[in-house]
């Protein structure tokens, strides 16, 4: 953008940013950061996403530069420190076939709600901050006086799950809903889950199924991870011996009212006694839950966290085999790479 045009563009009161053929903030106008509640400089160099992390903006952003054609974006969710609730009209004109002008209308404000599910779980983050500053602390201590290197393995386990849902609770109580996103390995991830799961007082036998070939997707790491945990636990608490953590590409996938080419999956798979049929059409609802001890709000949470990262939760179940589903967006430039654009 040339300098005379970019001073004219830093006068408007429509939201403009432009992105490069990687789809990051090259540069965004005021107007744009003061509807998004960013700071000028931290925009720059993010990905897209973390401007508009709806996922159609970015696939249609990435075909943009591909087919060099202008795009409109009706309806896309904001997300940001003054644009909660709220939804802009988003249009992507090429300049170029390396950037793009992004071009953000904000639509009349729809009046705030909070979901039932969201005060649950903002009261629930106050409840559990001080037992698990009580737990670090003791973490800490047993880390200091083992002298076994693999119980102090365990106490640092112990010291950093109990941060991750300290940050948790505290991005609840403080209203911060936005995902902290990055470039997630998923490989890493089910990893990482295998070390939790190990952990438990009596874990199941672990097998391995993955696709060597996923890429990484932009995503908020600990959420992903809180999901694939729940998922896990329960099937350890429904009565596993055995769990599958498999990963794959899967291409034909609806997810809501979009028809994905191209999608990442991970499955925990499970050889428990299945969903009891009474549950199964209320399964993701909060505070359903089938066992006496249950809460109800696990899998209600990892349906939300798909839903914020443009994915969505499935299972299929029957006695002796259930399958939970975990489908994530392929990244659009990895699809335009192969072919295989998300559509």
């Amino acid at each position: 953008m040339r300098e005379s045009s970019r001073e004219w563009a830093e006068q408007m009161s429509t939201g403009l940013a432009l992105v490069d053929g990687q789809l990051r903030v090259q540069w965004i106008n005021p107007a744009l950061a003061e509807l998004l509640g960013l700071g000028l400089r931290h925009a720059q160099g993010q990905h897209l996403t973390g401007l508009l992390p709806d996922a159609d903006v970015v696939e249609q952003a990435a075909r943009c530069l591909v087919e060099q054609r202008s795009v409109q974006c009706r309806g896309v969710a904001l997300s940001g420190m003054q644009s909660d609730g709220l939804r802009a009209d988003v249009s992507l004109q090429p300049l170029n076939a390396e950037s793009v002008l992004v071009e953000v209308h904000a639509l009349a404000e729809s009046a705030p709600t909070v979901s039932p599910l969201s005060a649950t779980l903002r009261g629930f983050a106050h409840e559990v901050k001080n037992p698990l500053a009580g737990l670090r602390g003791a973490a800490q201590l047993l880390q200091r006086r083992l002298d076994d290197a693999d119980m102090q393995a365990l106490a640092a386990l112990v010291i950093a799950e109990a941060d991750r849902l300290t940050a948790l609770a505290n991005r609840l109580l403080h209203h911060d809903g936005a995902p902290q996103l990055g470039a997630v390995n998923l490989h890493q991830l089910l990893e990482r889950l295998s070390d939790l799961i190990q952990a438990e007082p009596s874990p199941p036998h672990l097998r391995h199924d993955y696709d060597p070939s996923l890429p990484d997707v932009h995503g908020d790491a600990d959420r992903l991870l809180q999901v694939m945990l729940n998922l896990a636990r329960n099937a350890i608490e429904a009565g596993a011996r055995t769990l599958t953590l498999r990963s794959r590409v899967e291409h034909g996938v609806r997810v809501g009212d979009r028809m994905l080419r191209s999608a990442l999956r991970l499955d925990v798979l499970d050889d428990g006694p299945g969903v009891p049929p009474v549950l199964r059409d209320t399964l993701f609802e909060p505070l359903v839950s089938g066992r006496a001890d249950g809460t109800g709000l696990g899998l209600a949470i990892s349906r939300e966290i798909a839903h914020e990262h443009g994915g969505e939760l499935r299972y299929v179940s029957r006695p002796g085999e259930t399958v939970f589903s975990l489908y994530l967006p392929l990244p659009p430039r990895v699809s335009a790479a192969s072919g295989k654009n998300d559509g």
